[in-house]
């Protein structure tokens, strides 16, 4: 594990690797960006909620000067009825009356159900499954629509040729004209078709004083389940009260009228519900003002929608028309645009919806927080949230007062797709330029990086080519001229290999230098102590002469070692190299070892192949010398030492083991050096050693251009020395 952490660091702790990683802190920018852009959005909002406050509001001011749009909401009840006070609403397609529903299918959350809490007759105890209606009604602006779908088990329609009207089912409408009249209408048929229109008289009973009327026109159709009837009255009809009443009918022979089921009592105009229809005068002044950008709608203090202007698809807000004539990129970055970068993009944007569906589009009553908050008086903003897209709309409401009462409210709603577009497009430039920056900085900083970092590599190459494993300087460090810090470390260094190279001349000077001021004075007390002996008798004097001889004689021999390696590396310089058999060589060195050392057992294999090499043959021997001679000394008696040539491509290797003491733990590479030694004070008494027999034989091996290694052997029962050279 940790070995794969520290391989981890190695490579994590590289310049290029770090610039990498540091000018990822690029990538913030993107990140701030992005959220500078959701900041600004916030602020286009508070933006777009200030501009549609003041659009209501002007929408206000300019209806608060023309209160004669208002005068019927002047009378309007504070408090409605439900089911009772009838409202129509604003038909968005033609109603065809031809008894079928399906041109309100669109309207259906706008139908009202009649049952029981509507019942103003029942001869009988009602049953809701009997006879019971749904209405809907809906205006064009000119006329008003309505369906009435009823319900009746026992249907009853007039007979052919019957004057009366009441002995059958039919349907009333008592209203009041505009004027303030009060109107009675039957509507009655003998088959599915057009109905017959009735203008009642003081009594329905009265068919003399009943006459048929064009006015209302009128379609009844018979159902699996009653009837479908659909009605048309004209505008200039109605005025603020309205009452639909349907008359069952159930004996075919006595025909008595069993149950009555009205909207409200059709008694008098007191007691009929109140009539609302949307006012196409007040949608007039809204189209007038209206530049397509919003939708507007105008309710009364009931919430009840007066008039609309304007479509929830195009209300995107004045934030729309920026990006609507900017020109689309073309060639390649409009490819790129489109096809690489917009895909990504959207991963993380929201894409406005193309066509918002909102399910207050066709509403007939606004109840919203803002329409309530604006009702009383007080102008408000909301935003909501459509429920199945997710889009959000934005309402501002405005109060309209005539006289100082608030007879209505002026709602204003806009999307915020034309502000999603717009934060999009900016994320996009945003982002594209971001893109360009941050690959141009990490291609310029790789570059840098990687600049520095072959600078950085060639002055490590330079420096560990400068000295060798041994530390002896093979070549100056040539310094860099740059004024930058690498050119400070480079010429930092190249001061430092030069004294380096200095210092080591020095030492390797300083035992020639030694050996030849020591050698006359060691000659001197050599020759005056042979003198001494020849004119001394005394045992005892010369007993003292001799050892004094003895220890000149070791310290000749130690200064004759001090040299032998600084004569071989001259030597190298005049040697000339020639092709020879190196198993020749080693055949001929390990049978006059067998006569150095007859009580040394030895073992030579040379494995089949061709072993001529070039070099000098006479240092192969000076080397194979040093390494037995080491072999001999430290092996445990009785064991042998084993010679092997063996091939390995186009290298010779020699090995020499012993069987004996293992070296000492991290000390393989160092006895390869001058002046360094393992052995004991008793081996270092019995005969002077200085540790340069490894060192002379490595520097015999690299003369020859290859190469001398030291280690225990794998049973862990003694040293073997491994030669690597080239063959030819």
């Amino acid at each position: 594990m940790t070995g794969l952490v520290s391989r981890v660091w190695h490579v994590f702790s590289g310049i290029r690797t770090k610039i990498v990683l540091l000018s990822g802190l690029l990538l913030l920018l993107p990140l701030i960006g992005y959220n500078y852009v959701w900041e600004l959005e916030n602020v286009l909002r508070q933006g777009q909620e200030q501009t549609l406050m003041g659009s209501a509001r002007a929408f206000s001011m300019a209806l608060n000067q023309q209160p004669e749009l208002f005068d019927r909401q002047l009378n309007t009840k504070p408090r409605l009825e439900e089911g009772k006070d009838l409202y129509a609403i604003a038909l968005q397609s033609p109603i065809d009356l031809d008894g079928s529903a399906l041109d309100w299918q669109r309207y259906r959350a706008h139908t009202a159900h009649y049952r029981d809490p509507y019942v103003l007759f029942s001869r009988t105890p009602y049953n809701d499954d009997d006879v019971n209606f749904d209405l809907s009604l809906g205006s064009d602006g000119h006329d008003v629509y309505a369906l009435i779908e009823i319900r009746d088990k026992s249907p009853v329609l007039q007979r052919n040729n019957a004057d009366r009207i009441d002995r059958n089912d039919h349907l009333t409408i008592t209203l009041t004209t505009p004027e303030g009249e009060l109107k009675r209408y039957a509507i009655a048929a003998k088959k599915s078709g057009k109905a017959d229109v009735y203008l009642i008289g003081d009594d329905i009973s009265d068919y003399e004083h009943n006459f048929l009327s064009e006015a209302i026109k009128a379609w009844w159709q018979e159902t699996a389940t009653g009837y479908t009837i659909e009605l048309s009255l004209p505008g200039w009809l109605i005025g603020e009260k309205l009452s639909i009443a349907y008359y069952n009918v159930n004996d075919r022979f006595n025909r008595n009228v069993e149950t009555i089921i009205a909207t409200s009592n059709p008694r008098s105009a007191e007691t009929l519900g109140t009539f609302l229809v949307p006012s196409p005068q007040i949608e007039k002044v809204l189209s007038g003002m209206e530049d397509g950008s919003s939708v507007v709608w105008v309710v009364d203090k009931h919430g009840r929608v007066l008039a609309k202007a304007g479509d929830l698809q195009s209300a995107n807000g004045v934030w729309e028309t920026t990006i609507k004539y900017q020109d689309t990129p073309e060639g390649m970055m409009g490819w790129l645009q489109t096809h690489i970068l917009n895909p990504i993009y959207y991963q993380l944007l929201e894409r406005p919806p193309e066509e918002v569906v909102d399910e207050m589009q066709n509403a007939a009553i606004v109840r919203g927080v803002d329409v309530q908050q604006a009702l009383l008086g007080r102008p408000y903003a909301n935003w909501r949230v459509t429920p199945e897209q997710g889009e959000m709309i934005l309402s501002a409401a405005y109060p309209i007062k005539v006289n100082g009462d608030v007879i209505g409210a002026v709602v204003v709603e806009e999307t915020t797709k034309g502000i999603k577009t717009l934060r999009n497009k900016a994320l996009e430039q945003l982002f594209n330029v971001l893109l360009a920056v941050i690959c141009t900085g990490v291609i310029v900083l790789l570059l840098f990086g990687s600049h520095i970092s072959r600078r950085v590599r060639k002055l490590r190459d330079d420096a560990e080519s400068a000295i060798d494993p041994q530390g002896r300087v093979k070549h100056q460090l040539e310094p860099i001229s740059s004024a930058d810090e690498i050119g400070d470390l480079s010429r930092t260094l190249s001061t430092m290999v030069t004294r380096l190279s200095d210092y080591n001349s020095y030492l390797e000077k300083m035992s020639s230098s030694l050996s030849h001021e020591l050698r006359t004075p060691v000659a001197v007390v050599r020759s005056s102590l042979e003198n001494l002996s020849f004119v001394t008798q005394d045992e005892d004097q010369q007993r003292y002469i001799n050892r004094a001889q003895e220890g000149v004689s070791r310290l000749a021999t130690i200064l004759s070692s001090m040299t032998e390696a600084t004569r071989l590396e001259q030597s190298f310089e005049h040697a000339e190299s020639v092709s020879y058999p190196l198993e020749k060589v080693i055949e001929g060195c390990v049978q006059g070892y067998e006569f150095a050392y007859p009580d040394q057992a030895f073992t030579l294999k040379i494995t089949e192949g061709s072993y001529t090499s070039n070099g000098v043959p006479e240092y192969i021997a000076q080397l194979l010398d040093k390494l037995v001679a080491n072999a001999v000394e430290f092996r445990t008696p009785g064991t042998s030492i084993e010679v092997y040539l063996t091939q390995r491509k186009n290298m010779a290797v020699v090995t020499v083991s012993n069987t004996g003491p293992l070296l000492p733990e991290n000390m393989g590479n160092q006895l390869l050096n001058s002046m360094v030694s393992v052995r004991s004070e008793r081996q270092k008494s019995d005969k002077p050693h200085l540790g340069l027999g490894l060192y002379i034989a490595r520097l015999v091996a690299e003369f020859h251009g290859g190469s001398l290694a030291i280690s225990n052997r794998t049973n862990q029962e003694g040293v073997i020395v491994t030669v690597l050279l080239p063959l030819v």
